[in-house]
């Protein structure tokens, strides 16, 4: 196979997107950003209801289709609660650990389109006045944003127009090595959307023929559990959801290769499709590794959950440090994007 794959260009398309705020329930300024990107490569799409957007691009055989799927939604936060001090109380969006994001500076996004920054912080961090500062549990109760604006009071922070229910979300701190690394928050999941604006660009500027119908859905409420499990056409016959492999003890994932998932927190993934993706990247050198996620479900996952007969399955480049201060090597980003574009060209599994 010709190596269309062009890294530089999927690190730039995460680059991008990883410097747009979209936190689940609030993704709709990377959903346009995705937008904008398939108007200007000539991709048609729509908007759903919910907000996701669906790409498609006609195949020789219009009556059987291939989905796939990665979400732009990303990690965050909700104002909960302003403080007597004038700071801020957070509620979670997604399962994230509060100490992967203590000390992080922050945005909080008000309803009237301000934009405020702050850092997240435990109310007792001063070393200085706090001995057991170490020991505090890390949770909602403890947890506050300490805002970049002179206020003193909840009155005051409110006067400011921040409210209840904003959003609040975390500076990405991106940056990619000499070495070939990018180091940056939400690669999960915008390093595999930049692999599928990528395979589109490929494929209208190579003119490729696919055998199927394929849409590509960018999903935009995967991070709290059903990104991906409406919009599917009825013809839909495989879904594959293209999103991060884990890295951790025990794991074969790692940020050099493609994970193909075998079972995660959902259950297993579809066997056929699972050999039909390992016998391509194997007839292809790509370089891959067969994994279990144990806390982990996908748009895939959440389609089967949906009630649609489909063939699922889950690949993705390997993330370290999921969740939290994650990186992934370009090399894997690599292997993914290959074997995307070698399967959407595939007979089905």
């Amino acid at each position: 196979m010709k190596n269309l794959v062009n890294e530089e260009q999927i690190l730039s398309y995460i680059k991008n997107l990883v410097s747009i705020p979209s936190p689940s329930g609030y993704a709709q300024d990377a959903i346009s950003h995705a937008a904008q990107f398939l108007e200007s490569i000539g991709v048609d799409y729509k908007i759903a209801n919910k907000g996701a957007l669906i790409a498609t691009i006609e195949g020789q055989d219009t009556s059987k289709h291939r989905l796939l799927t990665a979400h732009v939604d990303t990690l965050g936060a909700i104002v909960k609660e302003i403080h007597s001090s004038g700071r801020l109380k957070l509620s979670k969006i997604g399962g994230f650990h509060w100490n992967a994001v203590e000390g992080e500076y922050c945005k909080i996004h008000t309803a009237e389109g301000k934009i405020y920054t702050g850092t997240i912080l435990i109310h007792q961090t001063a070393a200085h006045v706090y001995k057991n500062s170490g020991d505090i549990k890390r949770d909602e109760d403890s947890i506050e944003i300490r805002i970049d604006e002179v206020v003193k009071s909840k009155e005051e922070t409110e006067k400011l127009g921040i409210s209840v229910g904003d959003f609040v979300t975390f500076e990405p701190r991106t940056e990619i090595t000499d070495s070939g690394f990018i180091k940056s928050r939400h690669l999960d999941d915008k390093a595999s959307v930049g692999i599928l604006l990528h395979i589109m660009q490929l494929v209208k500027e190579n003119s490729l023929s696919l055998p199927y119908t394929t849409h590509f859905l960018i999903s935009n409420n995967e991070e709290i559990g059903y990104g991906g499990n409406s919009n599917i056409t009825p013809e839909t016959v495989e879904y594959l959801a293209v999103d991060m492999g884990a890295i951790g003890d025990g794991q074969a994932t790692d940020e050099f290769t493609v994970s193909i998932c075998v079972k995660d927190s959902s259950g297993p993934y579809h066997y056929r499709l699972r050999q039909h993706l390992v016998e391509l990247a194997k007839k292809n050198n790509i370089e891959y590794k067969l994994d279990i996620y144990p806390f982990y479900s996908s748009d895939a996952s959440a389609a089967i959950s949906a009630g649609h007969d489909i063939v699922h399955g889950l690949i993705g480049p390997g993330i370290d440090a999921s969740h939290a201060f994650e990186r992934t090597h370009v090399s894997s980003l690599k292997h993914t994007a290959n074997l995307v574009l070698t399967y959407i060209q595939s007979d089905l599994a």
